[in-house]
Formats: C-alpha cells, sequence, structure tokens
C-alpha cells in the first residue's frame, strides 16, 4: 500500500542543499510504510520522544524510520556511545519522565553490549523496549556476519535471562501482536524491560496495515485495584499501634503525597531505603534516615527500639540493600506489615503479620479515609523548605549547619571544610549550590555510598504536604520527581553517566548533577558526548581518588590483600574539554565556591568537575562487608 506518487518536477538550477530538500520531501511523498515505520507509529502513540541507541547495518531500517519520523516531529534517534550507555539513557527517560524508556542495537555486539544495561533496568523494574536487529531470514544458519539466531550466538535466549519477555520477529503478521504484547508486559505486574528481535527483512517489508491496529496507550494502564478488606484490617493495625514506622521504597513514587498524608495522622515515623531515599525530604520532622547499606544508624535504632510495635514496608522488595541485609531484628519479624503492587516482593517477607497487595496510591488514599473518619484532627504543623536561601559563595559550612533528626556518621567531616576535601563535606555543599529543584544522580561504588549517607537535597514540597485537609487530587503528586535517584540491585558502574542524558532530556527545567567516581568515569564516561551533542546541561561531579575506591576501602575493611584498586592520575577536566564540554578542577573548599554555578546552568553543554577528594575518607561500607563476610544471617 503505497503513498501517492508526486508528479512535483525538481528544479535542475537550485542550490544542492535545496536540491537535498526537494528529495527528501519527494522521498516523503512516494515512500511506502514499512515495519519500521509501523513501529515508530506506536512509539508516537505512547508520547515518545526519543529513542536511544546505535545505527548498524542490520538495524537501518528502523534509523530511516526515525529520520522520516523527526521531519514530522515525532520520535527521533539519540546516538549513544555505547549500547549499554543507551540503555541507561533509557532508564533515566523513563524515571524522569513516566514513559517507556526504549533503546535499539544492531545485531551481534550491538545486542550483546546491551546487555548490563538491560540487566539493572531488569532488576530495578524500568519499563524498556529493546530492540536488537538480526540477520535476513534467508540467511539463518549460513554463518552470516553478526548472526545472531539460535544457530549463532542466540541473543533472544539471552535477553530471556534479562527481560520480561523476549521473542524474534519472524514473520510480518506477528508484529503488532508481539509489540503490545511486549510494551504491556513491560508495565504489566512485575515491571521491566521486554526484547524484540527483528531480522533486517521483516524491519524493511511492507507494513500489514496503514496505522496502529490497537490503541496501546489505553492498554498499558493499569487498574487502580486493591484488596479492600486488607486495608481495612491495615487501617485496624494502624489504629491500633502506639509506635508505627513507615519504610519508604523506590516503588512509592506516585502514592507519596497520600503515603505521607497517612504518616501525618498517626504520627508514623519515617525512614527509606536506599533507593527510596529521594521520596522524602531530610528535613521532615518524623524522618530518621535511611536504612540498609549506606544508611544511618539512626534508621537503626528506631527499628531496634523494643516501643517500637508495627513496621510498614511500602513499595519494596526487602532485597539485601533495603532490609539492612535480611536483619530479622529490626525489620524481618512479626511486627512487620508488608504492602507491594507486586506479588513477586511479597514472597520475600512470609513472617509478616499482613500482606496487602494492590496500587498503593489507592492503598493510601482509602486508608487515610479511614484513618481521617477516626482521628481527631489537628492542624499539623506547616514545613517549608522551600525558603532555604542557596549558599553564598562567601559562605563556609559551618555557618549553615542543616538541622536533621537524623545521625550522620562522621558529622566533624560533614560540617567542616579542609584540604583535601572531604567527600562527605562535599556531599553537604552540593545542595546548597544547586537550586532546590536539582535531581542528583549517584553513581554505583564510593559516589552512592557517600551520596546516600551525607547528600540531602533542599525538599521544596514539604509545605504541600502538610495541609490539614487534602482531597484525593491534593494527596497525589508527581510521580518521577524524585531528586535523588540511583540504581540498586544490579548496580552497574557508569549508570549515572547515561542515565543522567535520560534526565536531562526531558528534565530541562530542572538541573541535573550526576555524582560518579573517577573508575566509573574511565568506564562510561565516553558517553558526555552525546550530551555535548545534544546540548544538554549535565554537571558530572567526579570524585576523583586515583582509585577504585569501593575496592580498596571495602579490602582494608574486611582485612583482606591490597590489590587491583590503584588507577592512574588522570586529569578529567581535560578530557572534557577535549570533547567540546566544560572542565573545572577542585582542589580546595575555595576552588568549589569560587564556582559560578548559575554560569554553568545556563550553558546548554555538559560540564565536568573534577573534585580531588582525600583518598583516606572510608565511606560508609560496614553493612556490606558484613554480608560479603556472611555475618548477616
Amino acid at each position: 500500500m503505497s503513498h501517492s506518487i508526486s508528479t512535483r518536477k525538481l528544479d535542475l538550477n537550485s542550490s544542492p542543499l535545496n536540491l537535498l530538500d526537494a528529495r527528501a520531501q519527494t522521498s516523503e511523498t512516494t515512500h511506502e510504510l514499512e515495519v519500521a515505520d509501523l513501529l515508530i507509529a506506536y512509539l508516537n502513540q505512547l508520547g515518545i520522544d526519543y529513542v536511544f541507541g546505535i545505527p548498524g547495518g542490520a538495524i537501518e531500517p528502523l534509523y530511516n524510520a526515525l529520520a522520516r519520523s523527526e521531519r514530522k516531529a515525532g520520535p527521533r534517534a539519540v546516538i549513544a556511545r555505547h549500547e549499554s550507555g543507551a540503555a541507561f539513557m533509557a532508564d533515566g527517560y523513563f524515571r524522569n519522565s513516566g514513559k517507556l524508556g526504549v533503546c535499539c542495537t544492531t545485531t551481534g555486539p550491538g545486542a550483546t553490549n546491551a546487555i548490563t544495561g538491560v540487566s539493572v533496568a531488569y532488576e530495578n523494574d524500568i519499563p524498556m523496549l529493546v530492540i536488537t536487529a538480526q540477520t535476513p531470514l534467508s540467511r539463518f544458519g549460513k554463518k552470516a556476519f553478526q548472526e545472531s539466531t539460535d544457530t549463532g550466538i542466540d541473543t533472544i535466549g539471552i535477553f530471556r535471562h534479562c527481560t520480561r519477555y523476549s521473542t524474534m520477529i519472524s514473520h510480518i503478521e506477528q508484529f503488532e501482536t508481539k509489540l503490545v504484547t511486549a510494551v504491556m508486559t513491560a508495565f504489566g505486574a512485575r515491571k521491566g524491560p521486554v526484547h524484540l528481535s527483528i531480522p533486517l527483512d521483516i524491519l524493511r517489508c511492507p507494513a500489514p496495515v496503514s496505522a496502529p491496529s490497537y490503541n496501546l496507550a489505553a492498554l498499558i494502564k493499569t487498574p487502580s485495584t486493591c484488596d479492600i478488606n486488607a486495608v481495612h484490617n491495615f487501617s485496624k493495625e494502624l489504629l491500633l499501634s502506639k509506635n508505627p514506622v513507615f519504610i519508604i521504597g523506590s516503588g512509592c513514587s506516585e502514592a507519596m503525597g497520600a503515603i505521607l498524608h497517612t504518616a501525618d495522622l498517626i504520627n508514623a515515623k519515617i525512614i527509606t531505603t536506599c533507593d527510596g531515599k529521594g521520596l522524602v525530604s531530610p528535613y521532615h520532622p518524623n524522618f530518621r534516615g535511611v536504612i540498609g547499606f549506606a544508611g544511618h544508624r539512626s534508621a537503626v535504632n528506631l527499628l531496634s527500639d523494643s516501643n517500637v510495635d508495627l513496621i510498614t514496608a511500602i513499595g519494596t522488595n526487602l532485597g539485601e540493600w533495603c532490609s539492612n541485609g535480611w536483619d530479622k531484628t529490626t525489620i524481618l519479624n512479626s511486627r512487620l506489615i508488608h504492602i507491594d503492587p507486586t506479588e513477586f516482593n511479597l514472597t520475600h517477607s512470609p513472617m509478616a503479620r499482613l500482606h496487602v497487595r494492590g496500587h498503593l496510591l489507592t492503598v493510601f488514599e482509602h486508608t487515610a479515609s479511614i484513618l481521617s473518619k477516626k482521628i481527631p484532627q489537628t492542624t499539623p504543623p506547616n514545613i517549608d523548605t522551600s525558603s532555604e536561601p542557596r549558599a553564598t559563595k562567601s559562605e563556609t559550612s559551618h555557618q549553615r549547619s542543616p538541622q536533621f533528626e537524623f545521625d550522620l556518621e562522621d558529622p566533624d567531616s560533614y560540617y567542616i571544610a579542609s584540604t583535601p576535601i572531604k567527600p562527605q563535606w562535599l556531599m553537604g555543599q552540593l545542595p546548597q549550590l544547586f537550586p532546590p529543584n536539582t535531581k542528583f544522580l549517584a553513581d554505583t561504588g564510593n559516589s552512592f555510598a557517600w551520596a546516600t549517607h551525607y547528600l540531602h537535597p533542599f525538599e521544596q514540597r514539604m509545605g504541600e504536604r502538610r495541609l490539614k485537609k487534602r482531597s484525593n487530587r491534593e494527596s497525589r503528586r508527581q510521580s518521577r520527581s524524585e531528586l535523588f535517584q540511583a540504581a540498586v540491585e544490579f548496580s552497574s558502574m557508569g549508570w549515572a553517566i547515561g542515565s543522567a542524558i535520560g534526565a536531562a532530556i526531558v528534565s530541562q527545567k530542572e538541573p541535573i548533577v550526576a555524582i560518579t567516581g573517577d573508575g566509573s568515569w574511565l568506564m562510561s564516561g565516553q558517553e558526555i558526548t552525546t550530551a555535548v551533542q545534544e546540548q544538554l546541561c549535565i554537571v558530572y561531579i567526579i570524585l576523583n581518588d586515583a582509585a577504585l575506591g569501593m575496592v580498596k576501602h571495602g579490602q582494608r575493611l574486611a582485612g583482606a590483600e591490597p590489590i587491583g584498586f590503584e588507577l592512574p592520575p588522570v586529569d578529567f577536566c581535560a578530557m572534557a574539554q577535549s570533547v567540546g564540554a566544560d572542565g573545572y578542577l577542585i582542589s580546595s573548599p575555595a576552588d568549589l565556591h569560587a564556582l559560578d554555578v548559575d554560569a554553568i546552568l545556563a550553558k546548554r553543554k555538559p560540564c565536568v568537575i573534577d573534585v580531588r577528594i582525600d583518598p583516606e575518607q572510608t565511606p560508609p561500607l560496614g553493612l556490606r562487608t558484613r554480608v560479603l563476610q556472611g555475618k548477616c544471617d
């Protein structure tokens, strides 16, 4: 089914640029809709703006379709430098937009390169569509170049182990059904990446239909259901409790308004898992810190308090990092109520006195409604930290000391400026240097440990949450609004470098700061050239200690042999400047305060801030060390 052929003639006397434009327009009107175009039409239906990946011969029809789409202001290609980086970008795109992340690769090594990034999405329940190409069907089993079928390197089989759904489209008639199944699975009961392998000849075949047959945007909407009897039982437990504690996990994003309203009604203390940290203001009067890896002693002490009679874990899988190393004394005991939309996560808490399965926003809107009718209403304090001033360049750290209701492991290093720069102090300064709506991404390694324990962004929404009366609409908050983001579970080094690009491309009014280490940068720092090409303002802060810091300090804490952690001295500023980014070397507190952050954020380009940190400062790695030594079971 072809579009009508244009009879417009080309003017041979036109300029070369005009001729190219005219030929493109003529090609547009004569082009027959291909399967690749139909795929892009479905992405457009979902409101997806970008496809992250790297071109190649076998995936060429998809890039042709993306070129045609971009001319019509539809989804366009963003070119990564490594396929795993493309998956990290798609991950960051979903986290900050709520839209399906899409990445694509060519066949063979293009597909296998993406596996690490896809695996991170799998372990963090990130909806992602992974499209990989295949050699033409007629060449299967003939040792074709980069063949990755079941007679070669079976990428469909490989991806089955790190996606929720992995299949090859072997006939055109399968295309729509398998695509729709894949996307619905990505947003299913247990969200995650899905994989479609599409042979070159299928991608370039005429599409079986002229427009999408399915309303995919409607199909992926999940019902806001819950077990209402369990909700009533949960409400009774809360009303009977004298000292309740809420543990906030990463799955709580959409429901945070209703969850905090419920916590206010019963005056519950609040802690978060390390991946839920960005969902609660560190200035909330009932916040007691982070549980688990690089967490706070005050959170552990709270859970160890015999007066605490009810612990409600919400939106968390209660894995190693989210359960304080499977701690039966503090969390995994009969005081626990586990609330989650996914049955898989609920299987991790057989000891819980109550399980509540359901859409978290619905669960807590019902719960708050029940509690509001039972509990006398008082006017809560209206705490609004949006008026907190940013530090000026002349201020020193001890002149503006934030007050927390949780304990820092090394408060002296957090508050006192010194040279070489202590990472603790640096983490405390970053929220003062950058605007309150800044999103901080913490990479795997010591970057994550330092940021989890010591980085506490100012929360502008506090005042909004502590209103005396709220309707259902008022208790809702936008999802994808976390001011602190990290990838736990599979935890690949370099995640934040690529994810920051996915975040920045959809959050251009919110500064993006990625905190990473020199080891991670040497793995994945080339992705900054994508940020340069896309004119994205991302601030990359590199904690430069010329070492694989977590390896180094982990060996010391465990009494292991000191081996393999040294890195050569590297000038990351020079590296950044060589690819068109800005670079700043920070060797002292004065250097940091001399930064003109407003000027940096006004530019349409990324920058690297190379911070020479004190290499002898030990990050809070105690829990991870105990788990590795088998002391947490």
